[in-house]
């Protein structure tokens, strides 16, 4: 009756030590560090870098634990751990000295880190520590405002350059396409043209708005955005800097950003474990935008300096491919990039392979139509200046898969791809609000949390084991099992724990003690009933089950909602306190029952078990039935 099989032992035993193991992570603690990251686009982490931290900690006589480089590609990193924090800033002044040429312009970032001390091979497992938001474990806080104007106004650049492709690639006549304001006015000779043009552009794209006006013997077709055309330019301006600051935040080493819209116009970054406020805005500031122009060949190169620079044109001088004279009109940016992969031509020379998304195809595709053998430049647009990364020729005409050859080495040509791939902001962005956490008071939160969830447990256990007896130690192993399950998943799932979430977890220790006194009562009420002990116990969790799914399902509902349309810190309880729902109606019926089962089980003549005084109607206080104790 009161007998699991073997399988149930052992998969609660099983459950216990991956429990502990998942765990177990979270007590090896933290190390002072520092990360070395890549300063510019063109720059890679690589062993020899390694070489150099080294190198440069021995000069300036500073100790480290360990120098080791961390990730792969564009994300690679060097860490270099210290014995204590007095070390940690010695190193970082003394590599900032060391690796960079121009302290205004640094080569390579050093960032305050801190770094587990999980051995390697629970953490080839997955088994990692939990991941610990602002508030516990400290680091910086920045609200950015999005250029909205910019967002505009390369939209207009790119509508107008649109327009000029789409009515060439049509053979429809214009007398010339001008901006006024934030509108485009195209000019015709006749009427008529003017009806041709605005059929095609119509065709092209149903978020444009058109007027006819007349400006002397010129017939002039007024093209705006439409205002949806405007709310949406704006929304998905604000969407593409998220992913982008996501994919180089994520790609630069830092530990479990939080990237997030606020706002219509707005970008929450959170970057946990960061001290280094400057640090973490260039790093944020590092973002650059790609651009593909044609050159503008009637500037004879070497001379262009001195020569008058055309009206749509502009001069560069940074870069590989520099001094250049392009065009204003942007072809292509790095949102319509899908793939960038380093690779070789045809004459087994180092290349860059491309693939496009469907408007960045058709945009490349009437670009060369036009231009075989002309020279497309490729700019990168970084902390507000240009540099000429190549100029290459069109040798053909080519759609959403093509090459760019000519790159020189394949480490040129690893570098070029890493760029492309990283993406362009769409615009500018400004820091309007930033705050650090320190370390030392997301320290004095844990110990707080830590403290209270602890009393809270001892306090529930004595109450539990005074009231009733040996059930209350099966109770008080159950809630101890809840709580190791709890910290598992949360360990297992890499779930970002804040203070509200330790709020959470001790909540969850209430709810997960409620359904073991439903059962002990319940098994109270069987004795009292008169049943014998075996078949009070197995009635009692049978019969508490229904009362403890009703319960704690109404009580998942409440947390699937916050949940659902909660934010930030509200959302973070709500994630612990539905797993702590789920562990703890594993743990207090199963896991409780287990323990019961495992005491009393095997006793074919149990006359009396251990669950306090089963109180009965006219019953004195000093008196005992035989089925209780």
């Amino acid at each position: 009756m009161n007998r699991y099989p073997v399988w149930k032992y052992l998969l609660i035993v099983f459950a216990l030590l991956i429990g502990a193991l998942y765990t177990a992570p979270n007590y090896f603690g933290e190390t002072p560090a520092l990360q070395v990251t890549s300063g510019r686009s063109t720059i890679n982490v690589t062993g020899a870098t390694t070489t150099m931290v080294e190198d440069a900690l021995k000069r300036a006589g500073v100790p480290s634990t360990g120098v080791s480089l961390q990730g792969s590609g564009h994300s690679t990193s060097v860490s270099a751990r210290f014995a204590g924090t007095e070390e940690q800033f010695k190193a970082k002044t003394a590599l900032e000295r060391e690796l960079n040429r121009d302290p205004s312009n640094p080569d390579y970032i050093v960032t305050v880190n801190l770094v587990t001390n999980t051995p390697d091979w629970m953490q080839k497992i997955g088994a990692d520590p939990m991941s610990l938001g602002l508030d516990l474990r400290g680091g910086v806080h920045f609200l950015l405002q999005v250029d909205t104007k910019a967002v505009f106004e390369n939209k207009i650049k790119a509508l107008q350059a649109a327009v000029r492709s789409n009515l060439r690639e049509k053979d429809v006549r214009h007398a010339g396409i001008e901006r006024v304001g934030d509108t485009l006015e195209v000019r015709f000779r006749d009427a008529a043209t003017r009806t041709a043009a605005r059929n095609v552009l119509a065709a092209q794209s149903q978020e444009l708005a058109f007027a006819d006006a007349a400006d002397g013997a010129d017939q002039k077709l007024v093209i705006t955005l439409k205002p949806e055309a405007l709310k949406r330019t704006v929304e998905d301006g604000v969407k593409q800097n998220i992913v982008t600051l996501s994919k180089r935040i994520n790609e630069l080493g830092t530990t479990e950003p939080i990237i997030q819209q606020q706002g219509a116009d707005r970008i929450v970054v959170q970057l946990p474990g960061v001290q280094d406020v400057a640090r973490a805005k260039d790093i944020i500031g590092r973002t650059a935008t790609l651009e593909l122009r044609m050159v503008d060949n009637s500037v004879t190169p070497g001379t262009e300096l001195s020569a008058a620079i055309p009206l749509n044109s502009e001069l560069f001088t940074e870069g590989r491919g520099a001094p250049i004279v392009v065009s204003k009109d942007i072809v292509l940016t790095g949102e319509y990039i899908s793939s960038a992969v380093a690779s070789f031509d045809s004459n087994q020379q180092p290349a860059v392979s491309l693939d496009l998304n469907g408007d960045g195809g058709r945009r490349m595709r009437l670009t060369t139509r036009d231009n075989i053998g002309k020279r497309m430049a490729i700019l990168l647009k970084e902390k507000g200046k240009y540099s000429v990364l190549s100029a290459p020729v069109i040798q053909s005409e080519f759609g959403s898969n093509f090459q760019i050859t000519n790159m020189g080495t394949s480490q040129d040509a690893n570098e070029l791809a890493l760029l492309l791939r990283s993406g362009a902001l769409s615009a500018p962005m400004e820091f309007v609000e930033e705050r650090v956490i320190g370390p030392q008071l997301g320290a004095e939160n844990i110990s707080r949390g830590i403290h209270s969830t602890v009393w809270g447990f001892v306090a529930i256990a004595i109450f539990m084991i005074i009231y009733y007896h040996l059930f209350g130690v099966f109770s008080a192993l159950a809630l101890a099992a809840n709580v190791l399950f709890l910290l598992a998943l949360l360990s297992m799932l890499q779930i970002t724990l804040t203070l509200p979430g330790i709020a959470a977890i001790a909540l969850a220790l209430g709810i997960a003690i409620d359904s073991n006194v439903l059962v002990n009562e319940r098994i109270r009420e069987e004795l009292r009933a008169g049943a014998a002990p075996q078949a009070a116990i197995s009635a009692g969790f049978k019969h508490a089950w229904d009362t403890i799914v009703d319960s704690n399902v109404t009580t998942l509902i409440v947390g699937l909602a916050l949940l659902i349309f909660g934010s930030g810190p509200v959302r973070g309880f709500a994630v612990v306190h539905c797993l702590g729902i789920l562990t703890s109606m594993f743990s207090a019926v199963f896991v409780a029952r287990g323990f019961a089962n495992l005491w009393y089980g095997r006793k074919k003549k149990l006359t009396k078990i251990s669950i306090g005084t089963v109180w009965q109607p006219g019953m004195s206080p000093t008196k005992k039935p035989a089925s209780g104790q």
